[in-house]
């Protein structure tokens, strides 16, 4: 009976959490950049109201 690679599974697991933890960055990134775009349409209307 062969016997586990446990070298491999470590290296799996560690390639399948960088992976994980890059995709919940990337949503990060694309939630920041909505909230950004949402900021800038209301800034302005906002500075007009501050300006008169």
């Amino acid at each position: 009976m062969a016997k586990p690679n446990y070298n491999f599974q470590k290296r799996q697991k560690e390639l399948a959490r960088k992976k994980k933890k890059e995709e919940k960055r990337q949503r990060k990134r694309e939630n920041k950049s909505m909230e950004k775009d949402v900021t800038e349409e209301e800034t302005p209307a906002s500075g007009e109201h501050h300006g008169a």
